[in-house]
């Protein structure tokens, strides 16, 4: 039951993010809140779509995945060359988002990944830059 809910609250979010909005939005008003971001990312990693990935990616990000006893770490420009390599690839599993902790400053976000036989969780760290909200790190653990 917990999963269905937050399941439903992640596709409104999604929802209430990307199509409140039919005109154009400016930069500025993209970045105004950690939401732009964060479902960019969702697009990217699971729908392939990497259109304003680099705006929502702070010019520091990390990237590390945690697979067994194994740290593997990557910066922007291995995951804009990654979301590019696997353009409009859709991931067949079913994603959830939920926001794990929020303030002024700093958001963590929760994003689930979960496929045949294994979950990929990503630990999203979100940071009002002072040039928007932009993804600073990310932490994958799979399970």
């Amino acid at each position: 039951m917990k999963t269905l809910k937050t399941l439903a609250l992640g596709v409104c979010l999604f929802l209430a993010c990307t199509a409140a909005k039919a005109n154009k939005i400016s930069n500025d008003d993209k970045l105004a809140s950690p939401y732009f971001a964060l479902n960019t990312y969702v697009d990217a990693i699971g729908h392939g779509k990497s259109v304003d990935l680099d705006q929502a990616l702070d010019k520091t990000a990390k990237f590390s995945m945690l697979r067994g006893k194994n740290l593997i770490s990557f910066d922007k420009n291995d995951m804009i060359n990654f979301t590019k390599e696997n353009a409009n690839l859709d991931q067949a599993c079913t994603i959830t988002t939920s926001i794990v902790n929020t303030n002024a400053d700093v958001t963590v976000a929760r994003v689930d990944m979960q496929y045949d036989g294994f979950v990929r969780s990503n630990y999203v760290t979100l940071t009002n830059t002072g040039n928007g909200w932009k993804i600073t790190n990310v932490y994958s653990v799979f399970k």
